[in-house]
């Protein structure tokens, strides 16, 4: 077993961070501790599931009420339906895939690709190969004629501050790197106390950030990296029952937020990581009161 130092571990003291992993932490604890969490913390989290799943998939423009959502059955056809599908699926098979992530992340991530994109996708779990392109984050926006389910939005330039995706073998590399680290935090995390390691939420913000940047797919990269940010929070033992949908809060604090705070993360600064590690902690803190006034809602009678 492993018990040499977590590199990811000095992000914990970067400006900010040790403030918002603590603001977490207690608003984690408090959702948790919610009477109605006795009783029916399985339909808090299917609930959490499909608001979580909703905002992902508005985050990658396909923007549809909850309600939408909730109701519709046929994701196949129109683009913006197969997003909403695609995020539905992550959502849901996401507790599934833990024992897997433990061991062999690189798998987990080319199931998640697989849900994201459908098995009918030319390149469904596999990474992008030289000369493919990844498809940019942050479409643009649906012009207000268009409907549900129909045609994609044109692409979106890579928002400024992100740098353009790296050659197919540089990412590759990348993950096997990021797979690594992951082995080595599950090995230290078997081996019992010992080597100091990264709290759940940095560790979270490196995986979700690392994929964003890398963009190691030809689609759905996006969803891929938000569905694993969720399972890391599971399996980090922050959020076990997957009750608290980050996802929700970054489409509250929006797109041009999300992309600032992936810039600094692009850019491997301190300021910039705390920056970006701050702003996942807060995205969490806000899926967290989503969750809460599901509960409160519960406790009403009123769902």
């Amino acid at each position: 077993m492993s018990t040499a130092a977590d590199p990811l571990a000095p992000l914990a003291d970067l400006p900010g961070v040790p403030e918002a992993v603590a603001e977490v932490r207690r608003a984690v604890d408090r959702l948790y501790g919610h009477r109605v969490m006795r009783r029916r913390a399985a339909e808090v989290t299917s609930e959490a599931a499909l608001r979580g799943a909703r905002a992902s998939a508005a985050l990658d423009g396909a923007d549809w009420p909850l309600e939408e959502v909730r109701r519709r059955t046929d994701f196949g056809t129109g683009a913006e339906a197969r997003t909403v599908g695609g995020a539905l699926r992550l959502a849901a098979d996401a507790g599934q895939l833990l024992s897997v992530w433990r061991t062999s992340p690189l798998q987990v991530l080319a199931r998640l690709h697989l849900l994201a994109a459908g098995d009918d996708a030319p390149d469904v779990g596999r990474p992008r190969r030289a000369g493919e392109p990844a498809a940019e984050l942050f479409p643009a926006e649906v012009a207000a004629s268009e409907t549900l389910g129909e045609a994609a939005p044109a692409p979106f330039p890579a928002p400024a501050g992100l740098p353009a995706p790296p050659p197919a073998a540089e990412a590759a590399a990348r993950l096997d790197q990021l797979a690594v680290l992951l082995a080595a935090r599950a090995d230290r995390a078997g081996a019992g106390p010992g080597a100091r390691t990264a709290p759940a939420l940095v560790t979270a913000a490196v995986v979700h950030g690392e994929l964003m940047v890398l963009r190691p797919f030809t689609s759905g990269n996006g969803l891929v990296a938000r569905g694993a940010q969720r399972i890391v929070l599971i399996a980090e033992g922050l959020d076990p029952k997957a009750i608290c949908p980050a996802e929700v809060g970054l489409a509250e604090l929006g797109t041009e937020a999300y992309r600032a705070a992936l810039a600094g993360y692009a850019s491997g600064t301190a300021e910039g990581m705390a920056a970006w590690i701050t702003h996942c902690g807060r995205a969490l803190r806000l899926g967290v009161r989503e969750s809460t006034a599901v509960c409160e809602a519960m406790q009403r009678g009123m769902v």
